[in-house]
């Protein structure tokens, strides 16, 4: 779904934004997974939350973390409106097939499709997911097509590829304080969130949601971009907002969770 990765999600989403014995640190010790302690890569680090080398065998495709439930068939649509009151809608669909990925992880597919009100696209990409044995939800990269002026630009981003590493989009127990790394190729791509709060507000074209987490993104390759997202438990990103670098508002409009 949609926590912010890239430019939206994340599916959050939107991003968008973390394992105890899920594997082993970058150096081969049998430490936590991304751990700051073993291998500053680490939980609530700040500038952790990613491996290189992840164990197939510790993940899985059935992703029921709360803040970020990927069950096939489900969907969000988001309208997005631009700062002079330019409107689109992305719609994200967890998809009933899995990849494989280039490090052994078995990934859930999920379709983010940006498009005008009169149906072109802006954007369209396939996120790839996939849950650890702790509970915490990792983006492991997509395949991603930019339309602009006629042109098309295809980008690919995949963990274990040319230097690009997994991270935790959601973590299993996110606290407030928190920062985690939700993307990483460095010093192109190196995406993170910080959790400001758990208990938050939020009210979204949808309706009102509460006991919301409200989380900051950041990125360090792009530090004039600041961007707040509000997720709800049991439905992911319902709201986003820039408040740096741009003024575009996500706000969550429809959903359909699978059972």
């Amino acid at each position: 779904m949609v926590i912010s990765v890239g430019r939206s999600m994340a599916i959050a989403a939107v991003a968008t934004l973390v394992v105890v014995g899920a594997c082993g640190d970058d150096d081969g010790s049998d430490g936590p997974a991304g751990s700051g302690e073993d291998g500053g890569a680490g939980l609530g680090s700040g500038s952790g939350g990613g491996s290189a080398d992840l164990d197939p065998a510790d993940f899985t495709t059935t992703i029921d973390n709360p803040f970020l439930p990927l069950s096939p068939g489900s969907r969000w649509v988001y309208r997005e409106t631009g700062p002079n009151g330019e409107v689109t809608d992305i719609v994200v669909t967890v998809d009933e097939r899995t990849r494989t990925l280039a490090n052994g992880v078995e990934a859930v597919v999920v379709h983010d499709e940006e498009r005008n009100p009169d149906g072109s696209p802006i954007e369209i990409a396939e996120d790839w997911y996939a849950q650890d044995a702790e509970g915490n939800v990792w983006f492991l990269g997509n395949i991603k097509t930019e339309y602009e002026d006629g042109e098309q630009v295809t980008s690919r981003f995949e963990a274990g590829v040319d230097g690009a590493q997994g991270a935790i989009v959601m973590p299993d127990d996110p606290q407030v304080g928190e920062t985690y790394r939700q993307t990483y190729v460095a010093g192109e791509d190196e995406d993170q969130f910080e959790v400001l709060g758990l208990d938050e507000q939020a009210e979204p074209v949808f309706g009102r949601f509460d006991g919301v987490m409200m989380i900051r993104k950041t990125s360090p390759t792009e530090p004039e971009l600041v961007d707040f997202q509000f997720i709800a438990p049991g439905v992911g990103q319902v709201l986003g907002m820039e408040t740096a670098g741009g003024d575009d508002r996500n706000d969550l409009i429809a959903y359909e969770l699978a059972q």
